[in-house]
């Protein structure tokens, strides 16, 4: 028999042993009910690890950032602030979480676009100011007053060769802004420079360094001392247990747009694919699921690829000849696989054209990043013994609407699914779970809890109860 197209999710083990403790999670959903989001921080705090060990193998002068907007789970910022890490916040209420967990101004930078209340609060605080635009950089000039200096970072963008970004300034806007940072020495104090890609191209990075480290020079011939560069996020997460099972599956799902076999998409939903001449083209939507490279892999990659125009030295070698300390803004990187979502089978119906349709506790805004169609499988824990599928369904929400589809794939199930039967999402920390989520309906969101196996058992607790048991020791830079 030929295998049926599947999507399999990589797990973490220590998620794995969670799930395969079935009175773990018979106890979790007794006490907290369903749905709910689970959060393991002992997973946060190895992907911290791995990307503080290839930073400390490769130079000296590091921080990382965790990029709170990922998340909003306290017990992921509690593990970052125990660690001994920075964090990036994005609002007002980030800002407040992240003192209210520990952290002070010297570990906090704020980035994106900022209103005039929000300057007040950071200048108030003093921690540093990534500035996304003129406008801000003159305006927290205006506000800073005589307080003491306010450090910034300029972001920039629109390097050649690399799509434009809505976030940063145009390189050739810098200049301006040296100049206003040289003329108010006592209001402002430039740290470095900072750029964020969102892309796996290692080519498009060192594009940017390039750049950045060209308005470093210029910025010193002003007077100033950026000694900052900060090469933000990005860092890519890994979905797919099998990759070859998911190029299988993206082949099946293009023969089935044609015509081929059995529909595999709800609706005609073609996932930004369009058929031309007999044959489909263009690029999906879900193309980062596919991704096999470790964050950690790489910033290694990032970190020893060539500058041309320094004699080949490595990013890495010639931010530490500069004695530049080089900062990271992992969000996605540091909660791979460090959470997941629970959720009840309702009911299950079958459509008039035949359809299977699992119907769940919970919508799709609480399991999908915006409109994106997430190339992973749940799994399906059954309450009792089922008879022999397999079926192919697609996972339905609560709310009233037709676009409430959790998968717009077909999933292929061992069995025919049945009321009360417990469906886990993978890897739902990073965006998946917070981007989207709203209370539609009236409906309240999932609760947020936070496991940790402590003396070889799970505990579970509220997000915002969790507490890390003990400093982890470090000796590197924040």
């Amino acid at each position: 028999m030929t295998a049926l197209p599947a999507l399999p999710a990589k797990i973490h083990p220590l998620v794995r042993a969670f799930l395969d403790t079935r009175a773990a999670i018979d106890e979790t959903l007794l006490r907290f009910g369903s749905p709910v989001h689970l959060v393991f921080p002992q997973v946060y705090a190895e992907n911290l690890k791995r990307l503080r060990t290839v930073l400390e193998q490769r130079l000296p002068g590091h921080r990382i950032c965790y990029a709170h907007k990922v998340n909003r789970s306290r017990a992921f910022v509690r593990a970052a602030e125990h660690a001994g890490a920075s964090i990036d916040v994005a609002s007002p209420q980030e800002l407040a979480h992240a003192r209210a967990a520990g952290f002070d101004a010297s570990r906090i930078e704020a980035t994106g676009p900022k209103t005039d209340g929000f300057l007040r609060d950071l200048i108030d605080s003093g921690v540093t100011i990534n500035v996304d635009n003129a406008w801000e950089l003159r305006r927290i000039g205006e506000l800073a007053g005589d307080r003491e200096r306010v450090p910034v970072l300029l972001r920039v963008s629109g390097f050649a060769g690399i799509p434009v970004s809505r976030f940063g300034l145009p390189p050739q806007q810098v200049d301006e802004a040296l100049e206003l940072l040289a003329a108010q020495p006592a209001q402002l104090s430039l740290r470095g420079f900072a750029f964020h890609i969102d892309s796996g191209e290692i080519t498009e990075r060192v594009r940017a360094v390039e750049t950045c480290l060209t308005l470093i020079e210029r910025a010193h011939e002003r007077g100033l001392n950026p000694s900052v560069l900060n090469i933000g996020g990005g860092l890519r997460q890994v979905f797919t247990a099998d990759a070859d099972a998911f190029d299988e599956y993206v082949r099946a799902l293009r023969a089935a747009l044609l015509g081929r076999g059995e529909p595999m998409t709800w609706a005609n939903n073609t996932f930004g694919y369009h058929i031309d001449g007999g044959a489909v083209h263009g690029t999906p939507v879900f193309h980062k699921y596919a991704n096999t490279v470790a964050a950690h892999r790489m910033l290694d990659d990032i970190l020893t690829a060539p500058l041309a125009g320094h004699g080949g030295r490595t990013v890495a070698g010639l931010a530490a000849d500069n004695l530049l300390e080089l900062w990271i803004e992992p969000g996605k990187a540091l909660v791979d696989h460090a959470g997941i979502t629970l959720a009840r089978v309702v009911f299950v119906k079958e459509l008039a054209d035949g359809t299977v349709l699992v119907n769940l506790d919970l919508s799709r805004d609480s399991v999908t990043p915006a409109d994106q169609e997430v190339m992973v499988d749940p799994l399906v824990l059954p309450g009792g013994v089922r008879p022999a599928g397999p079926v192919g369904v697609f996972f339905a929400g609560r709310l009233c609407l037709e676009r409430d589809m959790i998968t717009n794939h077909k999933v292929w199930l061992p069995y025919y699914p049945q009321p009360g039967d417990l469906v886990i999402f993978p890897n739902t920390a990073a965006y998946h779970s917070d981007l989207s989520a709203a209370r539609a309906a009236m409906h309240p969101l999932p609760d947020k809890l936070a496991v940790d196996l402590r003396s070889g058992s799970f505990q579970v607790c509220h997000d915002s109860d969790y507490e890390p048991r003990r400093r982890a020791p470090h000796t590197g830079a924040p």
